[in-house]
């Protein structure tokens, strides 16, 4: 790597350098520099001394260069050399990343190409980009903890406005440095008698007769530091009732909030909604089709659109017997919706179809929540059908259809017996199928819902062709 008797390099007014000091300067201005072949062959390995982690590539010389580095690299370093050797101007560096074969040890390195003379050989002048992982690394463990924190920040909100709507008492939150009102239930919003928007963001004083702004705030902040559990009568603006107010003084986020219980004037409580009333009606009368089943599956009540589903007269033809037995997959299908709602609380929108006493299935789309009453779990299916919406589609099984056409095919040309064991196979198969795609491929959840052992089911799906058609492995 000379000059070869020239005084000065061609790109600018750079001294002559000693060949004997030039692999050190290659080796402090990069962090690692490889000399190699044209077809890939190491040369000659130059490693900064100050970066002790380059130290095991020194043992790389007259090795293939393609063997030190990830499957997805080889591809990517062949096509910059080709370009390189093509004599393509301005070759842009390339990202490889090394391994040491065992998959122990990696490394992402930056290489620019450059050629240092007649016989073919090249200069890779490798620059570490293992800070540069690190910061990426280290960007996405904070934007993932963003993520987590703003999830959580939801699920708080969402637990709140749960709590708040599912409480028949009356609360407003007001903000004491302003007066106004920054939340408020349904309950407030029918005893103050106004929508929520006129509350929201309006003083709370504006809602009572003879009321002053400051004058209503600092009587109830008062009245929570106190301690002394006291009330404050006024009269709601508009209807002349008069209600208690009960506050409670606490700090958020630096501002101080009064949460503020309405009590109708004589009541020990907030008055109470027809939210009982309400779903009553909304169970008998609903178009939707509602069933309750115990834990086990055993039909508890159905109102009266499940039972036009079905065909039924009334619904003591149903209690007592396993709602398993009019879906299309019986107990698969109840053990997937039940198993999901047991663990997560609910499940949203199953597809499959309902038969009934009588008539052909049809399709549906199944919600089903997990309740407790008592000690005892109750599961709500809410059937919706899905055979009267134009976008409605039913789930297909991958092969069904060609192994049932094949099974039509047999007639004339093979015994019953020999046609009924083909059409077991074809039940087998599609039961297996739909157990590993409800169950996102778990195999050992697929099993438990089949009532398989786990090894009985790798035989069976390797009798079916399923392990090897996604290409994988009892392990």
């Amino acid at each position: 790597m000379t000059s070869r008797g020239t005084k000065y390099w061609n790109s600018g007014a750079i001294p002559l350098i000693a060949p004997d000091i030039l692999g050190d300067i290659i080796a402090e201005v990069a962090d690692v520099g490889v000399v190699i072949s044209e077809t890939g062959m190491i040369l000659s390995v130059l490693v900064n001394p100050s970066n002790d982690a380059f130290r095991p590539l020194e043992n790389w010389e007259n090795k293939d260069l393609r063997t030190t580095l990830t499957i997805e690299s080889v591809s990517k370093f062949e096509s910059r050399l080709a370009e390189f050797l093509d004599g393509k101007p301005r070759v842009r560096p390339v990202e490889l990343n090394h391994t040491d074969g065992d998959d122990r040890w990696e490394s992402p390195v930056k290489y620019s190409f450059h050629r240092i003379g007649p016989d073919g050989a090249i200069l890779l002048l490798g620059r570490d980009l293992r800070p540069i992982a690190e910061m990426q690394q280290q960007l996405v463990e904070a934007q993932l903890s963003l993520e987590r924190d703003y999830e959580t920040q939801r699920e708080y909100d969402t637990r709140f406005r749960v709590l708040m709507e599912s409480t028949s008492e009356a609360i407003v939150f007001v903000s004491v440095s302003t007066g106004e009102i920054t939340e408020a239930n349904s309950a407030a919003v029918a005893l103050l008698d106004r929508p929520l928007e006129n509350l929201i963001g309006n003083q709370l004083s504006g809602c009572f007769e003879g009321r002053k702004r400051g004058d209503m705030v600092d009587s109830l902040a008062s009245q929570a530091i106190s301690g002394v559990k006291k009330t404050i009568l006024a009269d709601v603006r508009g209807n002349g009732s008069s209600v208690q107010i009960f506050p409670t003084l606490f700090r958020a986020a630096g501002e101080r909030i009064l949460l503020c219980r309405l009590v109708p004037e004589g009541e020990g409580s907030a008055l109470a909604d027809d939210l009982n009333h309400n779903l009553h009606a909304l169970y008998a009368d609903g178009p939707e089709a509602i069933v309750f089943t115990a834990e086990n599956g055993d039909v508890l009540s159905a109102n009266d659109a499940f039972l036009d589903l079905i065909d039924v007269a009334h619904d003591i033809n149903v209690r007592g017997r396993s709602f398993s037995d009019y879906l299309q997959r019986g107990s698969v299908d109840f053990k997937v919706m039940a198993e999901n709602a047991q663990r997560a609380g609910r499940m949203r929108n199953y597809a499959t179809k309902l038969a009934g006493e009588y008539g052909s299935p049809r399709a549906m789309d199944i919600s089903v929540t997990r309740l407790l009453a008592g000690q005892q779990t109750v599961f709500a299916f809410v059937l919706r059908d899905a055979s009267r919406s134009d976008t409605a589609q039913s789930r297909p099984h991958p092969g069904s259809d060609e192994s049932m056409r094949s099974v039509a095919e047999l007639v004339g040309s093979a015994t019953l017996k020999d046609i009924v064991s083909e059409t077991t196979n074809v039940v087998e198969k599609m039961c297996i199928e739909t157990a590993v795609e409800l169950t996102m491929n778990n195999r050992v959840a697929a099993a438990e819902m089949l009532g398989l052992s786990r090894q009985s089911l790798y035989v069976k799906l390797r009798k079916f062709g399923l392990l090897s058609r996604d290409g994988e492995s009892e392990d």
